[in-house]
């Protein structure tokens, strides 16, 4: 099943603008370890869905995963080879609009090496640069 909105009010939305850092999401609510964005980007929900199966893989279904960005924003384009004008563009993905210090995924109930490994693999998969959080940090 696809990640996307089951009804929205409005087909289609303007770009707009995406500046300063994340103001909520931006704190390990669930789970004891997290994957924090530090960068501000567009993802698409298959990005979303490669990250979850990538971990589920990694963590052999041990564990549970949260995942606290949903592609809500519908993403335009125009097809290929046609002329300037005519309207604006059919809806082509589902994205999430993420900024600075957003927490992406969360995970509780592994060990934090099994947590690291399963959120390198999964940020391996994002267009973002991100780090590794944990909710008790060892010093």
């Amino acid at each position: 099943m696809p990640l996307m909105p089951k009804r929205v009010k409005y087909r289609k939305q303007q770009r707009g603008k995406s500046k300063g850092l994340a103001t909520t999401g931006n704190t390990l609510s669930f789970g004891d370890f997290g994957l924090q964005s530090l960068e501000r980007h567009i993802i698409s929900n298959v990005q979303i869905e490669a990250c979850r199966i990538a971990v589920n893989r990694e963590l052999k279904r041990r564990g549970k995963l949260w995942i606290r960005i949903f592609p809500d924003y519908p993403y335009t384009k125009k097809p290929l080879e046609v002329r300037m004008g005519k309207g604006k563009g059919n809806v082509d993905r589902w994205v999430a609009k993420i900024k600075p210090g957003r927490m992406m995924f969360e995970l509780a109930g592994v060990t934090e090496s099994q947590a690291r490994e399963a959120f390198r693999l999964a940020a391996a998969k994002l267009p973002v640069r991100s780090r590794f959080v944990t909710r008790n940090p060892h010093i």
